[in-house]
């Protein structure tokens, strides 16, 4: 079942990028042509934009997501379910609706940001900011309060506690919510479309385009490359949040 709901629709594209052709049951001169037209040009520079995009919304999102969620857990229980469900709203609405509202909201003073790379940055992180939060919540609810309560003890202040137990504590947590941040970044598409300028256009807005314009095999190449370095940044990922572990 996996396979046929998961890996096969990813190993067509994968089989479609690598495509001269599919005119018949099966594609035709295989090689890396298309590929290597996804990593040049107007698409290396549209990889570029998403990688930058996700590292800079994603970092956005685990900060804030990691304040509110280390906030939340000592406010009182009616402040920890309004902040839970505050954070959790852009999940309960499509990701149109968040990029429309902030195309609105910013696009006059005092805060102009219609037309520039950072309200793609603001809508990439807005959509990832629950996943962060959430992550880090489920961590903390984990955590023994043995090691806050030895270190409270022994006269540790709030912040010392805060620097040397939690946050080391959190740092498997905080890994595997930055690597889903970046993932649901690459990928995201539905805000972006709402809200990017032509300077500031990602991989998945250039995929979609192709495909508007016909040219289905070479988007496939394109998602190919956005599949590869996904992958590859998550892990990277992968091995910071084991080392943080091991420790």
């Amino acid at each position: 079942m996996v396979l046929v709901v998961f890996v096969a629709p990813l190993a067509t594209v994968v089989l479609a990028g690598l495509a001269g052709s599919w005119t018949r049951a099966l594609p035709s001169g295989l090689g890396f042509g298309r590929v290597a037209q996804a990593v040049s040009g107007e698409n290396l520079a549209s990889l570029s934009v998403s990688l930058q995009t996700a590292v800079v919304a994603g970092g956005l999102a685990l900060v804030l997501g990691t304040w509110a969620a280390i906030a939340a857990r000592e406010a009182p229980r009616w402040l920890h379910r309004l902040t839970d469900a505050v954070f959790h709203l852009p999940i309960a609405v499509p990701s149109v609706a968040i990029g429309l509202g902030l195309l609105i909201a910013f696009n006059a003073q005092p805060l102009l940001l219609g037309g520039t790379r950072w309200i793609v940055i603001l809508a990439h992180a807005v959509l990832v900011l629950a996943f962060a939060f959430s992550a880090v919540s489920a961590a903390l609810d984990r955590l023994d309060p043995a090691y806050r309560q030895a270190a409270e003890s022994l006269g540790a202040g709030s912040l010392r506690v805060l620097t040397r137990v939690t946050l080391p504590l959190l740092l498997p947590a905080l890994g595997a919510a930055a690597g889903l941040a970046v993932a649901l970044s690459m990928g995201e598409l539905g805000a972006t479309v709402m809200v990017y300028p032509a300077t500031w256009k990602t991989l998945p807005v250039s995929i979609f385009a192709l495909t508007d314009r016909g040219q289905a095999l070479q988007a496939a190449a394109c998602t190919t490359v956005l599949l590869l370095v996904t992958l590859v940044a998550l892990l990277g990922l992968g091995r910071i949040r084991g080392r943080a572990a091991l420790r």
